[in-house]
């Protein structure tokens, strides 16, 4: 499969305008920042359809457009019950969060923390934030590197470091604004973008398969499963863990995340705010259908189409160059007979009674897979100087971009995702920094200084940050899924921080002391539940969220006692 003959010149020259245009636009419009106000909280001038896009870009990385299709494919559209929280978490977040924060004029979330708490509260939370967003950070730079080095044939170490900097020049220059303007621009690539593939997708199906027969099709498969009442808590995605885990991972995240919390603390109002949250609601969750969608009906397209054994074509190469050539060969060819049996099957237009075997099929067909990435594992562990991920989810949509659709439609669609990328990057490293630089160094090591001493220190840590960023990227792998990766490592951190700020806003008589170290506490708990594998990982967010107010609450409960059996033994 010769990938680097399909990028054209016109493919190159839709790339290169859309990303160099945004970059420029960016970093001219926003050029003469000169406050903190104006670099952190982009001048407090943003109206609601630029918070509600903004917010979305940030959401939607890379990640998004390269992992959510290849969960689809391999899963179903199961995974959208992951989403269901998140129209009840915009609603809490209106009503509750956002008041707060504007009437207090906070920077950052965690300020709002030494007001109610105190500053080793406020700095943990800050902390807790770093560790988490500066993990994810680097991740969402590593999911567009896997992009051109299909296309290129590169090394991920180069591209991590070029698509590192590229994000860096235009959000150390222009700040929060430089973010905000450039997303807008970016979401609107990415919604034209991400129709069009839909819409090649449907076109290059036979004749006779119509967008319904296309359903069935996917459904005798398996792939139309989108609501699950189980309670299975081996199960990842149902509908309770989408309502439960997932509105308190929504929660934590647009609540308390700062790379989110700063694209709706720049509104110009509260209700500009909260219609920006309100539009993302709504929108979010049919975004997120349609991108599944759209992987369920590239499984479609594979079903009359050949499709490789493994879509990583950097395993592939490895193979083809191992002594397990043969071995690899002979499970390819039965892939291709299944292929073949399942596509006589839907083109004669299959019977009910004939759904049996092609859920046989797809299960022969999952063992051959899984039997190919044991080998590319082995050669992986003998190949210690060029590694090869045998795990090919994220490679599934590009690997389709880039040898089914035409010239020119092929640079726009990684054109989308690349912007994706830059626009989710650019918020973290972003949010990363004005963390850093209000809730650490100005509050802990320089509190005297200039609004322009603090925001050049903001840029520093801006380069800071994507240079750690960039150097996470270097060393990720693709785990099982990159979507998965980032909410897992979200869901370690959220339900604490969360649980941090619920106590702030409910639970008056709860005091800084006893949130510190609860929070420590739950911290240690939560990362054991998981390295245990006790819960799904959205669980975590739920559990992270109750241990650290209840454990709070019980520790201030023996503080009192205490403080008050002092005051009855005190001499008189």
């Amino acid at each position: 499969m010769e990938i680097e003959s399909k990028l054209h010149a016109v493919d190159w020259i839709i790339l290169s305008v859309t990303l160099c245009s945004i970059v420029l636009y960016g970093t001219y419009v926003t050029r003469k920042n000169a406050t903190v106000t104006d670099y952190i909280k982009g001048g407090n001038d943003s109206k609601w359809w630029t918070i509600g896009l903004s917010v979305m870009a940030t959401q939607a990385s890379a990640i998004t457009f390269l992992s959510t299709p290849g969960q689809a494919f391999h899963s179903g559209m199961g995974f959208v019950q992951f989403y269901f929280g998140l129209p009840i978490a915009m609603i809490i977040i209106c009503v509750v969060f956002i008041p707060i924060y504007h009437k207090l004029k906070v920077y950052t979330a965690y300020e709002f923390l030494e007001g109610r708490f105190d500053l080793k509260t406020r700095s943990l939370a800050a902390i807790l934030f770093l560790i988490q967003r500066g993990l994810s950070a680097g991740i969402t730079i590593f999911a567009p590197a896997i992009i051109l080095s299909a296309v290129l044939g590169w090394d991920l170490f180069t591209l991590n470091i070029i698509i590192g900097f590229l994000v860096i020049i235009y959000t150390v220059s222009g700040g929060t604004k430089a973010v905000n303007v450039t997303q807008k621009q970016q979401m609107i690539i990415i919604f034209i973008g991400m129709i069009i593939a839909f819409y090649m997708i449907m076109s290059q199906l036979p004749a006779d398969i119509t967008f319904s027969k296309a359903l069935d099709i996917a459904g005798a498969s398996g792939k139309m499963k989108v609501l699950d009442f189980s309670f299975d808590l081996s199960n990842r995605y149902t509908v309770w863990t989408g309502i439960l885990g997932g509105t308190f991972l929504m929660l934590s995240y647009f609540g308390t995340d700062q790379s989110q919390v700063q694209r709706y603390l720049s509104g110009k109002s509260v209700r500009e705010s909260q219609l920006g949250l309100i539009f993302n609601g709504l929108l979010k969750v049919p975004m997120q259908f349609f991108i599944l969608l759209i992987g369920v009906m590239v499984f479609v397209f594979y079903q009359f189409n050949p499709s490789p054994l493994n879509f990583n074509p950097g395993a592939n190469e490895q193979v083809a160059k191992s002594k397990y050539v043969e071995e690899y060969q002979q499970l390819e060819a039965a892939h291709i007979a299944i292929e073949n049996t399942k596509k006589l099957l839907f083109s004669n237009g299959f019977q009910e009674e004939e759904k049996q075997q092609i859920l046989e099929l797809n299960e022969q067909d999952l063992l051959l897979k899984v039997k190919s990435k044991a080998i590319i594992d082995k050669i992986d562990a003998e190949n210690i100087s060029d590694k090869v991920e045998s795990n090919d989810k994220d490679y599934v949509f590009i690997h389709f971009i880039l040898n089914n659709l035409p010239r020119g439609i092929i640079g726009l669609l990684l054109a989308v995702i690349l912007s994706a990328a830059m626009s989710s990057t650019a918020s973290e490293l972003n949010a990363l920094a004005s963390t850093t630089a209000i809730d650490l160094y100005k509050r802990n090591v320089r509190e005297d200084k200039s609004e322009v001493h603090y925001v050049k220190a903001s840029k520093w840590f801006t380069l800071a940050w994507g240079m750690i960023a960039i150097s996470v990227a270097c060393i990720a792998n693709l785990f099982d899924n990159l979507i998965q990766l980032v909410n897992i490592i979200g869901s370690i951190f959220y339900g604490n921080v969360l649980g941090i700020f619920l106590l702030a806003f409910f639970i008056k008589f709860v005091k800084g002391n006893a949130v510190f170290v609860a929070a420590l506490i739950t911290q240690v708990l939560i990362i054991g539940v998981f390295l245990l594998d006790w819960l799904p990982y959205l669980w975590l967010n739920l559990v992270g969220c109750a241990l650290v107010m209840g454990i709070a609450i019980i520790i201030q409960f023996f503080i009192s006692i205490k403080k008050k059996d002092a005051k009855n033994t005190a001499p008189v």
